[in-house]
C-alpha cells in the first residue's frame, strides 16, 4: 500500500479517521440539541462524503448553486436546500426538472428575486419551497430581522412558491477576536432567527424551518430554543482558520495538502510546489497571517503566486529540496473546489480517492 509521502505533489490529502470523527461529532451535537442537521456540502462537493453525513443522521444537504444540486441529485440525493438567493427563469427550469426526483427548497431575500423561479413552477402547475434569508449581522444578503415578516408575506403571495421558513448565516463569526465573541455571535444568531420566525407566525405565515448555519457558531446557535435546523459545512475538514478561531485543534483537521520543496534560495526562504491554484488566496481568519501552516513547523507560507508557495523559514528550522511537507490551508472549502480529487488516507497509508464531482459548478 502506498505511503502518503510517496504521492506525487501537490496532493490534497484527507485523513479518514479524523474525517469520520468530525462527521459523527457534529451529528451528535445536533441530536443532543434536537435539531435537524443539513450539512453544507459546498465545502467538499463530494457525494461519497455526503452519504457519510446522511448515514450519521443528516436530514439532507445544503448547497449553493443549481449545478451542485444537479450533481448531487444524479448521485441519488433526495433532499436539497440551496441556501442561496436563486434568481432567473433558466435556473428555474433546471430546478423544475430536478423537482421530479428531489425535495427542493431555495433561499430568497426579495420577492423580485424569486418571482422568476416561481413563474416557471406556476406554469407547470407546481410550487417550489422557499426560505427567507434573514441578516443576523453578517451584512451580505438577507433582510433586516424587523422586515422579515413583510418580505416573507410578499414572497408567500407569489404564484408557484410555497413559504417553508427562514434561514441565516453568521459569517461574521469568522472575524471574531475571541472564542467568547464567537459564542456570543452564535447565541445572537439563534435568537435573531427564532424571533424573526415568531414575527412570521404572528402574521399567520407558515414556518416549518428555522435554519441556522456556520461551523464556528453551530453548537451555540443550534441550542437556542426555536431553531429547528443547522447547516455547518467546514466542520468535516476544518482548517487553519477554525484552529485560529479556537473552534478546534490541529488534530481535528482532516484535510492537508502534501507539497514538495522545490527550491531553497536562501537560509530564510523555501519554495513549495503549491501556489494559489492549489491553496487559494483566501486569507487566514480572523486575522490575515500568511497562506498556510507547515504542519509540525513554526515556518509559514508567507506569499503565493500561481504555482509557488513561498515559505518564510523561522530561525532554527531548515528545509531541503525534494523534501515533502504537509500544509494546513487557511480555508478548506475553496481548496476542495480547486482540485479534481482528494486522496483518502488512514494511518499514514493511501486507501483510495474521491472525485470532487461538483467542483466548478458555480451556476
Amino acid at each position: 500500500m502506498l505511503a502518503i509521502e510517496d504521492l506525487d505533489t501537490p496532493a490534497v490529502v484527507v485523513d479518514l479517521d479524523v474525517l469520520g470523527h468530525n462527521v459523527r461529532r457534529m451529528a451528535e451535537h445536533a441530536r443532543a440539541s434536537g435539531v435537524r442537521l443539513r450539512p453544507h456540502a459546498k465545502t467538499h462537493k463530494i457525494p461519497e462524503l455526503g452519504r457519510l453525513q446522511l448515514a450519521s443522521g443528516a436530514a439532507g444537504v445544503s448547497l449553493a448553486k443549481v449545478g451542485e444540486a444537479e450533481v448531487f441529485a444524479a448521485a441519488g440525493f433526495e433532499d436539497v436546500f440551496l441556501a442561496y438567493p436563486v434568481v432567473g427563469a433558466e435556473k428555474g427550469r433546471r430546478l423544475l426538472a430536478l423537482s421530479d426526483h428531489v425535495r427542493l427548497a431555495i433561499g430568497a431575500d426579495s420577492a423580485e428575486g424569486v418571482a422568476s423561479v416561481g413563474e416557471v413552477f406556476r406554469a407547470a402547475g407546481r410550487r417550489i419551497d422557499v426560505l427567507v434569508k434573514v441578516d443576523c449581522g453578517f451584512h451580505r444578503v438577507g433582510v433586516a430581522p424587523e422586515r422579515a415578516a413583510e418580505v416573507a408575506r410578499r414572497i408567500a403571495e407569489i404564484p408557484g412558491v410555497a413559504l417553508r421558513g427562514v434561514f441565516t448565516h453568521a459569517g461574521h463569526a469568522y472575524h471574531a477576536g475571541t472564542r467568547e465573541e464567537v459564542k456570543a455571535i452564535a447565541r445572537r444568531e439563534g435568537e435573531i432567527l427564532a424571533s424573526a420566525a415568531e414575527s412570521l407566525r404572528s402574521e399567520g405565515l407558515p414556518v416549518e424551518e428555522v435554519s441556522v448555519g456556520s461551523t464556528p457558531t453551530a453548537r451555540g446557535a443550534m441550542s437556542v430554543a426555536g431553531v429547528t435546523e443547522c447547516r455547518p459545512g467546514n466542520y468535516v475538514y476544518c482548517d487553519a482558520s477554525q484552529v485560529s478561531l479556537g473552534i478546534c485543534g490541529i488534530e481535528d483537521c482532516a484535510m492537508t495538502v502534501l507539497a514538495t520543496v522545490v527550491a531553497v534560495p536562501t537560509a530564510d526562504r523555501a519554495v513549495l510546489d503549491c501556489g494559489s491554484k492549489t491553496l487559494s488566496s483566501d486569507p487566514l481568519r480572523p486575522r490575515p497571517a500568511g497562506h498556510g501552516w507547515i504542519v509540525g513547523r513554526n515556518s509559514r507560507i508567507e506569499r503565493l503566486s500561481e504555482e509557488h508557495g513561498v515559505v518564510r523559514i523561522e530561525p532554527g528550522e531548515g528545509f531541503h529540496v525534494g523534501e515533502k511537507v504537509r500544509v494546513l490551508p487557511n480555508h478548506a472549502c475553496v481548496v476542495s473546489n480547486l482540485h479534481d480529487r482528494v486522496v483518502l488516507t488512514r494511518g499514514g497509508l493511501v486507501e483510495g480517492e474521491w472525485t470532487v464531482a461538483a467542483r466548478g459548478r458555480v451556476r
